[in-house]
């Protein structure tokens, strides 16, 4: 897919505003030709505005979402370490990356980014719209938002709303950050190193599940003395995001978003905003998904009007609407 970068200004849903925001963006072509049908991706939390870097069984020529049939676009939300504006982009009053001076973005903010770069590609309507996780956050927000623009819309292991288990777990890996004093001294993009490994760490347990992990993690050798192997790709999770690129401030201030999500907010709350939605709109839980669970989804999705619910099941909790794809495929193709 093709990178491109706008750069705009954007008034801020908590306070402030951003003055020449850049905000990073793919597409499968160079522009749209106005015949080829458009399919809008909602990226989630550490992942970028390039699908076929982190959904490649779904993404591509070929694939579910045919970039050569397609007209494919990703926006990479606001906050996020991959181009857009975000604590690692330069704050033109000081010459150095914002850090912690980032100011606080909401979901409702990245969705505002997505439609001015819409309205930029001469977009009018939107054949399908994929939301997994916080991606599917912007994809609900957005659907809400503009109800006219979408005809389909498929929200994958996500919710409406923030849960309490949900910001419980952002404020773990909060604390972590905090925890690591390199992170408040804000010298670089560098801080905040270690705690960073930590959150990390702890996300995926919340990620996964006990049957998951008994699956890939489990110490072959039965007369072990003390078990390691899932602690190990633990600590090999943490380094790896380091290693992506991926930085302390960034996550601190992707995970303040995850708090912000709420589409009942100034709508009369959430079952009366579900009601705007328009398009046709399939739900898709995950049977072993902790973060957010069938018993939640099988609610909600009832306040769309004629929403499909699906739930499918997984050994691998959330990250199933990574994994599954077969089965999401299917569910796309019809």
């Amino acid at each position: 897919m093709i990178r491109k970068e706008l750069i705009t200004d954007l008034t801020l849903e908590a306070g402030g505003a951003l003055a020449g925001a850049h905000v990073v963006y793919h597409t499968s072509q160079e522009a749209w030709d106005g015949r080829k049908p458009v399919i809008w991706i909602c990226h989630a939390l550490t992942a970028n505005s390039d699908p076929e870097d982190w959904w490649p069984e779904m993404v591509g020529p070929g694939k579910a979402i045919d970039t050569e049939k397609s007209f494919v676009a990703c926006v990479n939300m606001l906050g996020s370490a991959y181009g857009s504006e975000g604590p690692a982009r330069e704050n033109p009053e000081t010459g150095k990356p914002w850090l912690l001076d980032f100011p606080k973005v909401t979901v409702r903010d990245m969705v505002t980014a997505s439609i001015v770069v819409r309205k930029t590609l001469g977009v009018s309507s939107v054949d399908l719209l994929v939301g997994s996780s916080i991606g599917g956050f912007q994809a609900i927000e957005w659907a809400v938002t503009e109800p006219e623009v979408f005809k389909r819309c498929l929200f994958i292991a996500t919710a409406p709303r923030v849960s309490p288990y949900l910001s419980a777990t952002v404020e773990a890996q909060r604390m972590a950050l905090e925890a690591d004093p390199t992170f408040r001294e804000a010298r670089d993009l560098k801080g905040g190193a270690a705690g960073l490994k930590c959150a990390r760490a702890q996300a995926l347990i919340s990620y996964r599940c006990f049957e998951g992990y008994g699956l890939t993690q489990f110490e072959a050798d039965p007369d072990t003395l003390f078990a390691g192997r899932a602690a190990s790709y633990e600590r090999y999770q943490g380094e790896k995001l380091v290693r992506r690129g991926f930085d302390a401030y960034s996550y601190y201030t992707l995970c303040n978003a995850l708090d912000s999500h709420n589409v009942g907010r100034g709508r009369g709350g959430v079952d009366a905003a579900l009601a705007r939605i328009k398009a046709r709109t399939t739900v898709v839980s995950i049977d072993t998904d902790a973060l957010f669970p069938p018993q939640e989804s099988s609610v909600w999705a009832r306040w769309i009007p004629g929403a499909d619910y699906i739930e499918i099941s997984s050994r691998f909790g959330h990250d199933g609407f990574l994994l599954e794809t077969a089965r999401l495929t299917a569910i796309l193709m019809k």
